[in-house]
């Protein structure tokens, strides 16, 4: 019974460690993290700076080899990046010579779909982040919130298992940010999507994950995990707010001490 939960694991890491080699000494950025993510988990990662949550990051999406250790998606080794993952960063990485629609557009236009197919599902995801009106307008006219709505539109284009994270939401203001979480976790549930997000936000990460990963200075380490419900809660509020209560401030003072402990 003991490999149940890894037969049933989406992706599989096995004690994953990544040395940087560096002109003076190796840096150790993270060291033996075992971790496996379940379809539908919507998992955040928080952690002191520098502590290797990107690097964690960039080995799911195949962007790094890990130095030790194994990452797997459907119990086969992660070679290098590909659309089964989608991944979206802080800062969106558009193309700005092509419109809105042109960069929803790209994923499945270069999976050499049908071109029903590539506009119909671009159609789909510009509704989801409500840009459809916007669809014709150039990328660079468009405000940091509208930006990031078109990155999370062009990674969600390609269908992928898993969408990754890297702090999307850390270069917004407070309340584009908030709509942004909100947009997020709808999707999220209408899709029955995957999500691994990095965020150095602990109130984004209660309000949003359904399991928490709190990683200890670098090298990082998994400090420990929370299985949380909060992010319900917010779906039965109009604005997506959560009811802070007794339960969620102890969890909150308990990751602050962990992570500047």
């Amino acid at each position: 019974m003991g490999n149940d939960k890894k037969d049933k694991a989406l992706i599989d890491i096995q004690n994953v460690g990544l040395i940087y080699e560096a002109k003076r000494k190796p840096i150790k950025a993270i060291e033996d993290i075992s971790l496996q993510i379940e379809k539908g988990d919507f998992l955040c990662v928080l952690g002191p700076s520098g502590c290797g949550k990107s690097t964690l990051l960039r080995i799911i999406a195949g962007y790094l080899k890990p130095t030790s250790g194994i990452c797997l998606m459907h119990g086969k080794p992660i070679i290098g990046p590909d659309w089964h993952r989608g991944v979206a960063f802080q800062s969106p990485t558009l193309y700005p010579w092509m419109s809105v629609r042109k960069n929803v557009e790209f994923g499945p236009r270069m999976k050499n779909l049908p071109e029903d197919d590539i506009k119909r599902i671009g159609r789909y995801y510009l509704e989801q982040v409500d840009l459809i009106d916007f669809s014709d307008k150039a990328t660079f006219e468009l405000s940091g919130g509208m930006k990031q709505r078109v990155a999370l539109a062009r990674a969600l284009a390609n269908e992928p298992e898993v969408i990754l994270m890297d702090e999307p939401f850390g270069a917004l203001d407070a309340l584009t940010r908030v709509n942004m979480q909100k947009l997020i976790r709808d999707i999220w549930m209408k899709n029955n999507s995957t999500i691994f997000m990095i965020t150095h936000d602990i109130d984004e990460a209660l309000s949003l994950g359904t399991r928490i990963l709190v990683m200890s200075k670098s090298p990082g380490k998994i400090l420990k995990e929370f299985k949380l419900g909060f992010t319900y809660t917010a779906m039965e509020n109009k604005y997506g707010r959560i009811k802070i209560e007794e339960e969620y401030m102890n969890i909150k003072e308990e990751i602050l001490d962990m992570i500047n402990g």
